[in-house]
């Protein structure tokens, strides 16, 4: 919600409360009376009754913030409804009849009193957002003459713009002396050649480029850089002015309009309620003749910025209107010479004329002297831009496969890498958590060593009983308890009798690997050295097996650690757009806050403590801005309280010293939202 439409909606209610006030109390025995006299035939409104009720409806500020605030051609439809003149939208007839209607007079002077809220916050609106908009074009022409590189930047964006304007000026000067080179000069004299007439005019040209060159010779001495800032500098003046003009303008109509009438004062108050209408209407007809004047002398840049109070107040002393008496007719309908229809004329005069012809020489002086257009600002990258276009569209046709294929490519690498490397990593830490035999993690199958170690023990008992000589001493037969002793040292790793067979061939080992055990003994051997390995191995399986979650989450940590950074960096590339927004709204209301403090610093306080209308106006800009930017990043509930800060340090009738307190509040209360 603006300033500008609190303040109409303020002014909207004090106008429905003062009607509201107006109406006599109704009490049980009058309306008994009233039954008793009910005369069917009066019993229904009439057509300019509804007509009028439906407008004033119309006008009254409700609904959402951007339908509150009317046009001003929806304005004038429903103030047509007062028109005399039968081809007017809403007009209606007038019957002939001797009285007006009861209560018919109210709502006429309700319906034009609503119409100049509507109109007064139109202009408010209108008037604000100019004078904002234009201290855009001044920041925009600090940055140009921050920097040289900028100002050579800007004079190569004008430099075709300004050739045009120069060639137009020669053809201009060539044309008023004659030397119009045309089919239509060349008919008129068939006699001279037209290679003839071609070197007059382009000797007169060369003279006329010639005559302007010595003509502009002083401005040589200076850089083209330095010329063009100066030429900035100007614009920067003049905007500068118009700006002024415009604050004072807003801060008249903030001092002297309906918004500080309404919040001060007992123009639209009273006790008295007969005292209270002409005071409403009294007041309702000044403004509309304090907006005329006003807009009348914002874009006069013949007034001097300290003389525009006076002009203003110049052009109401004389205005009937501005000045019309406050007592009643006779006839209780209202002022002394004023009608309602009167001030509507007025009003619609105001929205007919002066608000358009404000903004037309409005936009012709930011025109002239304001930031260039963005045909003007970005003619050169758009025109390398046309000109590159078929280079980079060919290049795109002539490698269309192969960025497809890497987009595909692309594609294809990030799923790989999303299924392989998070999706089964995490499946088998959740399987090994489960216990799930399936994903455990070995090294050698389960039966391998219990195989290898049965064969062992067979072999060595063969050998045993084959030799009996070196597993007891004796040739004897081994006996079933000598085996079974045999078969327990093996388990145990004890391989004597192939030891001993082995030791006794080795002595000759030629003859003990033709009639002895020896390559018998030592594949035996070999048996025992794979077993031994695989025990070794069944160790390292089982400390694996212990720690295998540890190995499931180490195999899941790449996969996790790609994926969170890339997601990270995604996020906190979209964030700091989105913080530079909000730190870019901190800065804006930091610079709105200082931009305050100066207003408020620089201002010299009227004899009653107040601002002055043009610095008024200045803060009221300032302040718009600041609340603007507040109100997309505070909360509701803060926003509410930061809103009535706003509004004591934008009341003028407070004085300085309660304003400059307001602002400093404003730093210290809401510092967690501007840092």
């Amino acid at each position: 919600m603006s300033f500008v439409l609190d303040q109409v909606r303020r002014i909207d209610a004090q106008l429905d409360r003062v009607q509201l006030a107006t109406l006599p109390p109704s009490s049980p025995g009058a309306s008994r009376t009233s039954a008793s006299n009910f005369d069917s035939s009066k019993a229904k409104p009439s057509t300019r009754l509804l007509a009028l009720q439906a407008s004033i409806r119309g006008l009254t500020p409700y609904g959402s913030d951007t339908r509150a605030l009317l046009r001003p051609a929806q304005i004038a439809l429903y103030i047509s409804t007062l028109s005399p003149r039968p081809e007017a939208p809403l007009a209606i007839a007038e019957e002939d009849r001797d009285e007006k209607e009861p209560y018919e007079t109210e709502l006429e002077w309700l319906l034009v009193s609503k119409a100049t809220a509507q109109t007064y916050g139109f202009a408010l609106q209108s008037i604000l957002d100019n004078t904002v908009a234009i201290a855009d074009d001044l920041w925009y022409w600090d940055e140009i003459l921050s920097s040289r590189r900028y100002s050579a930047l800007y004079g190569i964006q004008i430099s075709p713009f300004q050739f045009w304007h120069w060639s137009l000026t020669v053809w201009e000067d060539v044309k008023a002396r004659g030397g119009d080179f045309s089919i239509t000069g060349a008919r008129k004299d068939a006699a001279d050649s037209l290679g003839k007439r071609w070197s007059e005019f382009y000797g007169l040209v060369r003279q006329v480029v010639s005559e302007r060159s010595v003509q502009e010779i002083n401005k040589q001495v200076l850089s083209p850089v330095t010329r063009l800032r100066g030429e900035i500098r100007r614009k920067q003046a003049a905007l500068k002015k118009v700006r002024s003009r415009n604050a004072n303008a807003l801060g008249v109509l903030l001092g002297e309009g309906l918004a500080n009438e309404s919040a001060h004062g007992d123009a639209l108050g009273t006790d008295d309620l007969e005292q209270a209408q002409q005071r409403w209407m009294a007041s309702v007809a000044r403004n509309v003749a304090l907006m005329e004047a006003v807009l009348a002398k914002c874009n006069d840049a013949e007034t001097p910025i300290e003389k525009f109070d006076a002009a203003v107040a110049e052009l109401t002393d004389d205005d009937p209107l501005y000045g019309a008496d406050m007592s009643a007719d006779e006839e209780g309908g209202g002022m002394t010479g004023v009608r309602p229809q009167d001030v509507a004329e007025r009003l619609t005069r105001v929205i007919s004329m002066a608000l358009p012809q404000y903004d037309a020489e409005l936009k012709k002086v930011v025109r002239e002297h304001g930031k260039p257009s963005r045909v003007v600002r970005w003619w050169l990258p758009l025109t390398i831009g046309l000109l590159s276009s078929s280079t980079v569209l060919r290049i795109l046709v002539n490698r269309k496969a192969e960025i497809v294929q890497w987009v595909q490519e692309f594609g294809v690498t990030v799923l790989d890498f999303w299924r392989n490397w998070v999706v089964e990593p995490t499946r088998k830490v959740v399987s090994t958590i489960r216990h799930d035999e399936g994903s455990e993690v070995s090294i050698m199958s389960k039966r391998s060593l219990e195989g290898d170690r049965d064969s062992l023990e067979r072999m060595v008992v063969d050998f045993a009983i084959d030799n009996p000589a070196h597993a007891t001493g004796s040739k004897a037969k081994l006996t079933e308890t000598e085996i079974a002793g045999i078969r327990t040292k093996v388990r145990e790793g004890d391989l004597t009798p192939v030891l001993k067979a082995y030791e006794q061939d080795l002595a000759s080992p030629l003859m003990g690997t033709v009639r002895g055990n020896l390559i018998r003994a030592l594949l035996i051997q070999i048996q025992k050295t794979k077993v031994d390995v695989e025990v070794a191995i069944g160790g390292i399986d089982s400390l694996l097996k212990s720690q295998e979650l540890v190995f499931g989450f180490v195999g899941l940590t790449p996969g996790i650690l790609v994926t969170y950074f890339a997601t990270h960096y995604l996020r906190t590339s979209l964030s700091q757009k989105r913080g530079s927004k909000a730190a870019r709204k901190q800065g804006i209301m930091m610079r709105q806050l200082r931009n305050i403090d100066r207003v408020l610093s620089r201002g010299v306080p009227t004899e009653y403590g107040e601002l002055p209308y043009k610095d008024q106006g200045l803060l009221l800009c300032e302040m718009h801005v600041l609340r603007n930017a507040a109100h997309r990043i505070m909360p509701a509930e803060v926003f509410k309280e930061f809103g009535e800060d706003v509004e004591e340090l934008g009341d003028v009738r407070v004085g300085v010293e309660r304003q400059k307190a307001a602002a400093q509040r404003l730093r210290w209360a809401y510092a967690r939202h501007l840092s």
